[in-house]
Formats: structure tokens, C-alpha cells, sequence
């Protein structure tokens, strides 16, 4: 009979995983020293979080002293295309890749209750279940577990599935046999440091969080500052450039959840129809998406952004009629679109 871990990760692939991995949950020692420095730096910005909770972040063995073990798992969200592609649309909105359908936390949350449930009715024991709703380092235990290994740009690179992917994890207070941690494999490849269009990274392997498109799209709140805004494109919600220049995705797994496929309407949308959104269409349009959760005035702030780099004479009347919006941010976002698309539509 197979061991319960060999079951265990049998059944994870069974429920849509490309990987289930095992590590102690004091794996990486080195963590609270590297969440220190990074908060130390202001490399966090307005993440207050990661600064209130450092003493879980920075090592998951507090966070249930009881636990034994961890199951990692990566759930593969790989789109079958470059997403790219769509920044050579300056009319369009780009939208990360795993925010253009279903919120992944409901998805990957509801699998790993199945797991849990399954696990437990063959071996009992007290489990608890994460993906991205508490202070645990994933990628850290990802690499430490053998997922994959924190490529330059700090996210989970594996050579089996690329770095789409979502994490989720597994705490238990059962006795598992470890995996091995996977080596770094990034050689002297820096394409995803050479891709950022906002040069967020201040070093390998190392981020400042105050100049990442997906920070500055989804967690800073107010007005972005002005040296950034141009910066940005067409990105409107998070950025997938570094993800997408890695090598390692020619091994990437296509995403064998449908619901992950981009929606019609998010996959190429109009950045004019996105700024017409008031906050009860911008609710509705965007129920069961990650992307609710920022609210319509960080949104259509970040559509004005792309607007005023859209080049495009038919959207500076859109951002015109923003410029005295009741949030300041927007109204701000809109009078700086203005601005600049009467200097790069001058004729």
C-alpha cells in the first residue's frame, strides 16, 4: 500500500494540482531576517500588514504552533496565449491573467477543503487550510517544500509547470516526510528584471512593492505619482510582464480550469467603457472577480491612466468628463489624462 503522503499527493493531481510538496513549517529560518529588511527598506509601501504581522509572515511555526507539516500545493493558471500581446493595444486594458475570470482564492480554497476532507477521512488529524487569506509565506515554503525555486522576480518558478500558478497550503498536525527544496535554476537569465516597464526590482531577487504595476494597480490607494503614471501603459489591473519573459514557461501547464479562461468582456476591454463604470455597475460587472475588491474609484483611476498613455483623441473626451469626479483620485487621474493627450494628439 502506498504511503499516506504518496496518497495525499496522488489525490491533489486527482483534484487539478500540477504539485503537492511537503515541508516543516520552520523551513526557511532565514525568513524573518529578509521580511525585516524588506519592511526596513519602505519596500512594503502602504501594505501596513506586512509590517503589523511580521512575526507570523516571517515564520509560519508560529501561526499554528501545533503543525507538524506543511502540504504545498500549485494550482497552474497558465494562459495559452502571450499576455502580452495586448499591450501593443493602447485602446485597450490589460487585466492580469488570473483576475480576468473567477476570484482564484474561492477556486483553490474550495479544492483544498475537498483534499482536506478526503485527508481526514483516511487519516484523521487536525488540518488547517490557506491560500492568500493569512500571514503565510507560500513562495517561501513553496521553494522550501520543492514547488519550484523564487526566481529574480521573487515569484515561484518550477521547471515542471513554469510560474503560473497559484499557491495554497495544507498545515497538519500529522508527521510528513519532507521534500527536498529545489535549486535555483535562473542562471544568468534576467529577462523578467530587463521586461519591467517601471524597474522594480532593485536588485535580483529583490522588489521595491512602491514601483510594481500589480502594487501600484491594486494596493496603493490615492493618487500614483506622477514619474510612475506614464510608466504604466495599458496595464490597468496588476501586470503579468515579468511572469510572462520567464523561459521556464515553455515546461507551463496549461490551466486545466475552465474558469480560469478569460471572460469576452475582460480579455481585450475598452478603456472607455471601463471609465463610464459608476460604482453599482462596477459592482455588478465585476461580481465573484478579484478585481471588486479595490472598489470603482482605484479602478477607473487606473483606467484613466491608460487612457491619458493611450495616444487616442477619441478617449480624451472619456477622461474630460471625469476631471470633477467626487473621488479626488479619479478626478486627479482624469485631469493628468487630459493633459496628456492634448500634448500627444496635437497636431
Amino acid at each position: 500500500m502506498n504511503s499516506l503522503k504518496e496518497q495525499l499527493v496522488a489525490r491533489a493531481l486527482e483534484e487539478g494540482f500540477v504539485m503537492a510538496r511537503v515541508c516543516r513549517p520552520n523551513a526557511v529560518p532565514e525568513m524573518p531576517e529578509r521580511l525585516a529588511a524588506f519592511v526596513e527598506a519602505g519596500y512594503h509601501g502602504q501594505m501596513g500588514w506586512m509590517a503589523d504581522r511580521m512575526a507570523w509572515r516571517g515564520d509560519p511555526a508560529t501561526l499554528w504552533p501545533e503543525a507538524k507539516s506543511v502540504l504545498m500545493l500549485a494550482e497552474s493558471y497558465a494562459p495559452d496565449h502571450d499576455p502580452r500581446d495586448i499591450l501593443g493595444m493602447p485602446e485597450k486594458g490589460a487585466i492580469s491573467v488570473y483576475a480576468q475570470n473567477k476570484d482564484y482564492h474561492d477556486l483553490v480554497k474550495k479544492r483544498l477543503k475537498r483534499l482536506a476532507r478526503w485527508w481526514i477521512d483516511l487519516a484523521g488529524g487536525e488540518l488547517k487550510v490557506f491560500v492568500d487569506t493569512a500571514p503565510v509565506p507560500e513562495k517561501a515554503l513553496g521553494a522550501a517544500a520543492g514547488l519550484g525555486w523564487q526566481g529574480k522576480h521573487t515569484n515561484l518558478v518550477s521547471r515542471d509547470w513554469g510560474n503560473w500558478a497559484f499557491l495554497g497550503s495544507i498545515f497538519t498536525t500529522v508527521e510528513l516526510e519532507p521534500d527536498a527544496p529545489e535549486i535555483d535554476h535562473c542562471g544568468s537569465c534576467h529577462a523578467c528584471l530587463d521586461v519591467c516597464p517601471t524597474d522594480a526590482f532593485v536588485a535580483p531577487y529583490q522588489m521595491d512593492a512602491r514601483r510594481c504595476i500589480s502594487y501600484l494597480t491594486i494596493e496603493h490607494k490615492g493618487p500614483i505619482a506622477p514619474d510612475l503614471r506614464a510608466l504604466m501603459g495599458n496595464h490597468i489591473y496588476g501586470c503579468d510582464d515579468c511572469l510572462a519573459a520567464c523561459p521556464w514557461n515553455k515546461f507551463a501547464v496549461t490551466a486545466s480550469d475552465i474558469r480560469y479562461a478569460a471572460r469576452d468582456d475582460l480579455a481585450a476591454p475598452d478603456l472607455g467603457a471601463l471609465a463610464a463604470l459608476d460604482d453599482a455597475t462596477f459592482r455588478t460587472k465585476f461580481s465573484g472577480s478579484p478585481i471588486k475588491r479595490i472598489g470603482r474609484d482605484r479602478f477607473v483611476r487606473n483606467v484613466l491612466y491608460a487612457i491619458g498613455n493611450s495616444g487616442s483623441a477619441r478617449l480624451r473626451e472619456v477622461a474630460q468628463g471625469l476631471v470633477n469626479d467626487p473621488d479626488e483620485a479619479v478626478a486627479d487621474a482624469a485631469r493628468w489624462a487630459v493633459t496628456q493627450l492634448d500634448k500627444t494628439c496635437r497636431t
